[in-house]
């Protein structure tokens, strides 16, 4: 048991460690005379944890009265907790060490003749254990320590160890926002300012100590209102500019942080940004800032100076005239007039299965754990269908292939089928009919014989609506190689031979591609706008590069130079031209006529995004993006076109009005760009471009309101090969929806009906009147034998989604490859098509696609947050795909696997998002024993199968947990309430890999179609039980056969949210950017206010007696007794209970 120290009449004491060591007090007359404390066996950690010792010791040290017995029990806890880590001194804490501490203080200082030799080095221990007690300031006003600090403070202004040692104390205190409130309304700002000086090189350590001080009582805001009417802005930044200057070795760079530091927290209010603003301030810390550049050991006061500015930039609305779409669509039961209202925040408090559109000013403290399911009955349960059973007869024609009699097929004997050796055999060995791979049958060529097509809704032609609805007088249009505009009219054969004339001149192949398809089915594309202009890249095609492209290098403090240029913008307004040279609500804007030499934007067209494009500067343009249909939200996606430019000259492009907190464009990830007169010489690839790439937060706010968030800026420069070319820029590769119309017709011509079931079909009209097609693809059977067409109707269904978020395009291109891989010859896909009936719904959101939306549709809402109860009207898509599905159960058809494709904008490669009760109630920390939980593990072997054959595949990024927040996507009602084992969230990534063969690499379409392949390839490893006996399928699949039933080492985790590092570069400016003082750094300047006798004269040092030094570095510091030197201060209390004011000078009270 650690013993307290016993307090002996003739002076001496017995330390904890049982020596003795004698001490002459001298309190009384003559300095000291002293014998030095022998070295002790301090006490362990198992000591110090025994309760009772530390308990007793404490107590002795609140309730002691003599002044040799308080020094050393001072001096064994100094040394206790010195020794250690920063763990002893929250054991400390919790056993009450802190009000110790407090006690004893005031205790000694209201004493009738305080002792500062006791005073001083209990200040210097507590300021090492309140630095690290949240509640210390809490604690203190409840002992009342707080205002006595103060008054001591007060007392020895001129004192300098003593003051450093006060201000270190009221430093610790201040960790209380209430408490630092509370020393401001008792002047605390007045005394603790009068110590900061300007340059001095004597006393350096109190002025930082008072520099420190102020900075924490700024905590408060109501403080730093006060500080900016007493004028402390300009004076701070009067002393910044004083150390600056004078500081000329750089050896005081930590005050000069410090002062950053409190200007910071002065600039928390607007009054206080606003006077830093108006005093000079931005050009004052631009040009110091200018000046400490290159300097290593200056870089951390650069990067204060910068967040500063950042900070007090004045904030300006976006140029626009509404927050509001350019676009709206009146919405079948709501009146017009709402249209045009802010619909308001919407729900975006959390990541989608797809990304996360969230972004606040405060960091989130909830914990994950919170939004997870835990409720057992609901994860299990099945809820009853929303719809009566009556209606989903309506959806018996979108299975033909379980109706279809194949009229043109043979028959064949079953004598013939019972003796054909390439049988399945099911797990138990039993014969069932039906082919796999006839061998018997010829390969199906991919450019075989076109078949017939059958006539659906969406290919008859209709006409392009105007924003008024009706026909269009003019026909399509599209941009040539040089910029001109050619059109394409049904009715004019004039214009069909321009794009014959084009085509024959540059001879455009693009695989299952034609641009004269393609300007036939936009010609029936319904818009909003009535586009009349097709996208050169569209209607040309796109062929991957032959080279994979690298993630881009961040050129260092890219974004620090950015910010530099935009305060410029600020500083020297006569700079910046200021123009406008595309308005999407203009379209004769006056800055492009005033200014001949900009370069010419153009975004309407079909799944264009660009509003307006404002001139900065010669060759650097702000851009701002339209929000998405009918809503003042959701800003990402771009895509336009850019001409006019000259060649090798780099140009700068900002886009002012994104929402997102963080960007994979931070990390490696470039936009994409396309080049006519490339396209035109034989290489119409979209490729990667950009550099000095970087995203952070800008100083632009909504324009409908006068407070809120900011937006942020990405910001990058391109360089283009040639002079007046006609180039397309986008956020990723494009993919229209008359893009997938005309892949669609090609498909089908493609197939070979013989084999393949190919059937496309309308699943219904959109909002906008767009068909949105439903494919199903299956094999054809071999023959008209009852075995055979049993065996095609008994197929087990894989039902297949796309694009529901229309800005991720990325979904599309893995679609493409699901789609083209599903049709082709290969043996594998022709194993699949004899195993499997898919139903295909490539496109959810036709209309936000068609609309350059980002993530909603016309209804202005998400239409993946629609499921568990879709509105007929307003979400057709996503209510009859969900009544598609019902159909399938209510005929005992349950999909073995739904998938939806969605892309990833915050993290690398691809993954899935699948659903499992058991993990989710881990994860959650249920207190249900899922040990005794039975649950089918099989929802994992496609993405086991997957990591295995996938490049882009991170199994580890998977994860498997239900939240509450995500209840309504596809992935979990499919899951949930039609009981889909396998119900999945396919998520691309927009920029690349950090693992495997594409590691470092960004993802282009070859990768991402290739995603679509491989996640059709892992769909035979469900089939593994049913072998299949055809040696050329086999070759082709053994290594999709021959899995492991064991589990991978996998754990599901967060990952819904980034994986990625903290950016190299702060991307909010919110935040202080100057840390509050580390423990050791703290102890590290108590202890030289100890030892160091550079701050004090002759006299102090006379009044104080002799210092021993600090024993060991970093906490230690051996206290030893000092005589009693002055009168006692003035005895100040306040009653925390009435949060009153106390004028420490006069004594008058004051709220």
């Amino acid at each position: 048991m650690l013993l307290p120290l016993a307090s002996c009449s003739n002076g001496n004491t017995t330390g904890a460690g049982g020596e003795k060591g004698t001490v002459t007090q001298g309190l009384v007359s003559g300095p000291p005379s002293l014998t030095v404390l022998p070295e002790r066996k301090w006490p362990t950690m198992a000591a110090l944890s025994s309760s009772t010792g530390l308990e007793a010791l404490l107590s002795t040290l609140q309730d002691s009265v003599d002044a040799g017995n308080t020094l050393n029990i001072l001096n064994v806890l100094d040394e206790l907790l010195s020794a250690g880590t920063d763990r002893r001194i929250h054991y400390v804490i919790s056993k009450g060490g802190s009000e110790a501490l407090l006690r004893a203080l005031v205790n000694t200082a209201r004493a009738p003749a305080p002792n500062y030799a006791v005073l001083l080095p209990l200040l210097h221990l507590l300021a090492k254990v309140g630095h690290r007690d949240r509640k210390i300031g809490q604690k203190a006003e409840k002992a009342e320590a707080v205002l006595l600090t103060l008054g001591l403070l007060r007392q020895n202004m001129k004192r300098a160890r003593r003051a450093a040692a006060c201000l270190w104390v009221l430093q610790a205190f201040c960790s209380s926002v209430s408490t630092a409130s509370f020393i401001g309304k008792n002047r605390g700002l007045d005394f603790v300012f009068k110590l900061i000086s300007s340059h001095t090189t004597k006393h350096t350590r109190t002025v930082k100590a008072a520099i420190d001080t102020l900075a924490a009582i700024l905590h408060s805001k109501a403080n730093s209102r006060c500080a900016v009417t007493k004028g402390y802005i300009s004076r701070l930044l009067k002393l910044y500019e004083a150390w600056h200057h004078k500081d000329t070795d750089n050896v005081n760079v930590p005050i000069r942080i410090a002062l950053l530091h409190c200007l910071h927290h002065a600039t928390n209010t607007a009054a206080g940004s606003a006077a830093l603003v108006a005093e000079g301030g931005m050009a004052l810390l631009f040009q110091t800032t200018q000046a400490c550049l290159g300097t290593k050991c200056l870089e951390s006061l650069v990067e204060s100076a910068v967040q500063l500015m950042r900070k007090c930039f004045p904030k300006c609305p976006v140029p626009l005239t509404s927050d509001q779409s350019v676009y709206s669509f009146p919405l079948p039961g709501r009146p017009i007039s709402s249209l045009a209202t802010d619909p308001g925040p919407q729900d975006d408090s959390f990541e989608d299965d797809s990304d996360d559109d969230a972004k606040t000013d405060e960091p989130d403290h909830r914990e994950y754990d919170d939004d997870l399911e835990t409720d057992l009955e609901k994860l299990r349960c099945r809820p009853e269908p929303d719809r009566p059973l009556e209606q989903l007869g309506q959806y018996v024609r979108l299975c033909p292939e379980l109706h279809h009699d194949f009229p043109d097929l043979d028959s064949c004997s079953e004598l013939e089928d019972s003796s054909d050796e390439e049988l399945i055999l099911d797990g138990e060995g039993r014969k069932q009919g039906g082919r796999i791979l006839g061998h018997r049958r010829e390969q199906g060529d991919s450019s075989g014989a076109a078949c017939q097509k059958q006539a659906s809704p969406e290919e008859a032609e209709t006409p392009p609506v105007r924003e008024g609805g009706g026909p269009a007088e003019k026909g399509l249009k599209a941009r040539d190689g040089c910029g001109r505009r050619h059109s394409r009219s049904r009715a004019k054969t004039d214009d069909h031979s321009m794009v014959d004339r084009l085509l024959k001149s540059h001879g455009a192949c693009i695989p299952n591609h034609d641009p004269r398809k393609y300007t036939a089915a936009a010609a029936r594309t319904k818009s909003i706008a009535g586009y009349s202009i097709l996208a050169f890249p569209d209607f040309w095609g796109h062929l991957p590069p032959n080279h994979q492209e690298p993630m881009a290098s961040r050129k260092p403090n890219v974004q620090r130079q950015k910010v530099f240029e935009d305060i410029q913008r600020l500083l020297c307004p006569e700079d910046v031209i200021d123009q406008v040279v595309f308005d999407l609500e203009d379209p004769s804007p006056p800055g492009l006529q005033e200014h001949p030499d900009s370069l010419h934007f153009f975004s309407k067209f079909e799944c264009g995004n660009l509003r307006k494009a404002v001139r900065v500067r010669n060759q650097e343009y702000d851009l701002i993006l339209n929000a998405d249909v009918n809503c003042s939200q959701h800003l990402q996606w771009f895509y336009f076109e850019v001409s006019g430019m000259s060649a090798s000259v780099p140009y700068r492009f900002n886009i002012i009005n994104c929402e997102k907190a963080n960007s994979q464009f931070n990390y490696g990830m470039q936009p994409v760009l396309y080049s006519v007169r490339e396209a035109l010489q034989g290489r119409g690839h979209w490729v990667r471009v950009g550099s000095e790439i970087c995203y952070y937060r800008n100083h632009f706010r909504p324009s409908g309101q006068q407070k809120g968030p900011s937006y942020y800026t990405l910001s990058f420069s391109v360089t283009f090969r040639h002079s007046d070319d006609v180039c397309y820029l986008a956020y990723h590769y494009p993919y229209t929806y008359s893009a997938l119309q005309t892949h669609l017709q090609m498909l089908e011509q493609s197939v070979d009906p013989r084999k393949v079931f190919f059937r496309q079909q309308s699943l219904c009209s959109t909002l906008a009147g767009n068909p949105c097609p439903l494919v199903t693809i299956t094999a054809c059977p071999p023959c008209r034998s009852w075995s055979h067409l049993y065996q095609l109707r008994n197929r087990p269904y894989v039902v297949l989604t796309a694009r529901v978020h229309p800005g991720e395009s990325n979904a599309s291109w893995v679609m493409k490859g699901t789609l083209e891989f599903l049709c082709s010859s290969d043996p594998v896909a022709e194993g699949l098509r004899e195993a499997y009936i898919f139903k295909i719904v490539p496109m959810l959101n036709p209309d936000g696609v068609i609309n350059g939306t980002h993530r909603c549709s016309l209804n202005g809402e998400d239409l993946n947050r629609q499921w568990m109860k879709p509105d007929p009207a307003l979400s057709p898509t996503i209510y009859h795909t969900k009544g598609f599905l019902y159909y399938l159960s209510s005929i005992g058809r349950t999909p073995l696997v739904f998938s939806d494709y969605h892309g990833h904008s915050r993290k690398k490669n691809v993954f899935l998002y699948g659903c499992s009760v058991k993990e989710t109630l881990w994860q959650s920390g249920s207190s249900v024993n899922t040990a005794t939980l039975k649950e089918d593990p099989g929802y994992r072997t496609i993405p086991k199968t997957l990591d295995r054959i996938a490049p882009a595949f991170s199994f580890n990024s998977c994860s498997y947990l239900v939240e509450k927040s995500r209840e309504a996507t596809a992935r979990v009602v499919v899951w949930r309430e039609l009981g889909v084992l396998r119900s999945y969230t396919l998520e691309s990534t927009y920029n690349g890999c950090d693992q495997g063969i594409y590691k470092g690499l960004q993802t282009g379409t070859r990768e991402l179609e290739e995603m679509g392949l491989k996640f059709c390839q892992s769909l035979l490893s469900l089939r593994r039980n049913t072998l299949l006996y055809n040696r050329k399928f086999f070759n082709h699949a053994s290594a999709l056969l021959d899995l492991d039933d064991s589990l991978l080492d996998h754990k599901s985790h967060n990952s819904f949210e980034d994986d990625e590092p903290p950016c190299v570069e702060e991307i909010e400016y919110l935040s202080d950017s100057c840390p509050e003082h580390g423990g050791d750094k703290l102890d590290s300047e108590v202890n030289g206010n100890v030892s160091s006798s550079e701050e004090e004269g002759v006299e102090e040092e006379r009044r104080d007696g002799p210092r021993n030094g600090a024993l060991r570095p970093d906490r230690r510091s051996c206290v030893i007794p000092h005589p009693v030197c002055d009168a006692s201060p003035e005895t100040l209390t306040a009653k925390r209970a009435m949060r009153s004011g106390v004028d420490i000078v006069n004594g008058e009270s004051f709220s």
